[in-house]
């Protein structure tokens, strides 16, 4: 546990001048941090051996290989666009 003589010489050393209320404040809200950690490792000891993971279901890349296909009706297509030349979509320019 913390206690005001341990936040005020943390706020010495970091040039800081705390009232009497933020010292209490300041010590409360510390020692519900250190709290929280403690907690923490008392985590990491309770999951000894188990893997890490970056997620919660062992799943593999599910989408399918990005192949190369011919398109069927290349032509309808085509004539869809506005502006075309040849067998490409005709844009207009957008740099100088």
């Amino acid at each position: 546990m913390i206690d005001r003589d341990q936040v005020r010489h943390v706020a010495h050393l970091g040039r800081l001048q705390l009232t009497e209320a933020e010292e209490i404040s300041f010590t409360k809200q510390l020692d519900s941090i250190l709290d929280y950690f403690q907690q923490l490792n008392e985590l990491d000891s309770l999951l000894e051996g188990v893997e890490p993971t970056t997620r919660a279901v062992n799943t593999v890349n599910i989408t399918r290989a990005d192949i190369l296909q011919p398109f069927a009706d290349r032509e309808v297509l085509l004539d869809c666009a506005p502006d075309r030349e040849e067998d490409f979509f005709r844009v207009p320019q957008i740099m100088g």
